[in-house]
């Protein structure tokens, strides 16, 4: 039950991204199918938190009616298990650094808003390749570590226990692996979450594109959005308030690549007085 559960979560991980792959041209996501590896990811980590639970269960009860060990066959496959996951956290620590995301978005042109990254003509599929941080990866390299760490103090309480006596140790160590289980699914919960939920970017991200375009001119942003749609992917929807508008092309073209930011809706105001007015307005 154990190694099946594992082997269930990895699974949609592997299912994640093939979906993800199999529907980026599709136009019925708006954005691309980046949201996928965060679905995908978040299920895993409802998985991973009933694992933990099934962890603290059976360590409870092993408390209230312990039962005989074999030590030396414990010892064998848990041996076994903390090498096999072992080499599968580094293969997945070592993917992750190759690993790209494939994003297929189409939109149109259209007067005072403008919904195409960089680089790219109006009317037009295009595809996006960034290397941020991808949850359903994270996922998959958090239950095999689970399984390794379940393997380590495994190896400890059997040890103890066959030559100390110390049988108590082995449901203990349960209990502790299912606390540390259950924080690394709450953290992925709650990451993963947030890109559900659109919640916006972080502070950092607004600013640079706030810097970005309030720093030539006199530009102004009366309203700014920006927020997660993948790995390493944003979309924005901002409006400038300007004393010489400029077409959409120009403001977006102000904003720096490294935001990722493969979706934008730009639309653009000017001011119903000229500087002059405003100066002596002001005065």
């Amino acid at each position: 039950m154990h190694m099946g559960s594992h082997a269930v979560a990895l699974g949609l991980s592997v299912f994640t991204y093939g979906y993800a792959r199999r529907h980026a041209g599709d136009r019925r996501f708006t954005f691309g199918t980046g949201k996928v590896n965060a679905l995908g990811a978040y299920t895993s980590a409802i998985v991973l938190a009933g694992f933990a639970l099934v962890m603290a269960w059976e360590s409870a009860a092993r408390f209230l009616a312990p039962m005989p060990i074999a030590f030396d066959w414990a010892l064998l496959v848990a041996v076994v298990g903390l090498v096999v996951n072992g080499a599968s956290a580094l293969l997945l620590t070592a993917r992750g650094g190759e690993a790209h995301d494939h994003h297929h978005h189409h939109h149109d042109h259209s007067a005072g808003h403008d919904h195409r990254p960089h680089g790219q003509e109006a009317g037009h599929p295009h595809e996006h390749h960034h290397h941020h941080e991808d949850h359903n990866l994270r996922s998959a390299y958090l239950h095999v570590l689970a399984d390794a760490l379940t393997s380590v103090f495994a190896i400890a309480a059997l040890l103890a226990g066959k030559y100390a006596g110390a049988v108590w140790l082995d449901p203990l160590m349960g209990v502790v692996g299912a606390v540390l289980v259950a924080r690394w699914a709450w953290f992925l919960l709650k990451e993963t979450s947030r890109v559900l939920l659109d919640r916006r970017a972080d502070a950092d991200i607004r600013d640079s594109v706030r810097t970005a375009i309030e720093g030539v001119g006199d530009n102004r942003i009366a309203d700014l959005h920006v927020w997660s749609i993948g790995p390493g992917m944003h979309a924005a929807a901002l409006s400038v308030v300007t004393h010489r508008p400029r077409a959409p092309e120009h403001y977006r073209a102000l904003l720096p690549d490294h935001l990722g930011i493969v979706h934008s809706t730009i639309e653009v105001h000017g001011c119903r007085e000229t500087p002059s007015e405003a100066i002596v307005r002001r005065v």
